[in-house]
């Protein structure tokens, strides 16, 4: 399954477990905050000002892994 920026950050770090350190690589460090859990990924990369595009796909690399 791909990721995409309208799933849920919660959701992902829960399933894909590897992922965290790409978003804290991102500068998303509050994976357990509470926005995290209702939050997408396209939500919280604009509130963090990160690209989402980039985002999406160096998290889909860490699951092919």
């Amino acid at each position: 399954m791909a990721i995409t920026k309208d799933m849920a950050i919660s959701d992902i770090v829960r399933e894909y477990p590897q992922t965290a350190q790409v978003f804290m690589a991102y500068g998303m460090g509050c994976l357990g905050c509470a926005a995290a859990r209702f939050e997408n990924i396209e939500q919280g990369a604009v509130v963090h000002g990160i690209d989402v595009d980039a985002l999406i796909n160096a998290l889909n690399e860490i699951v092919k892994e």
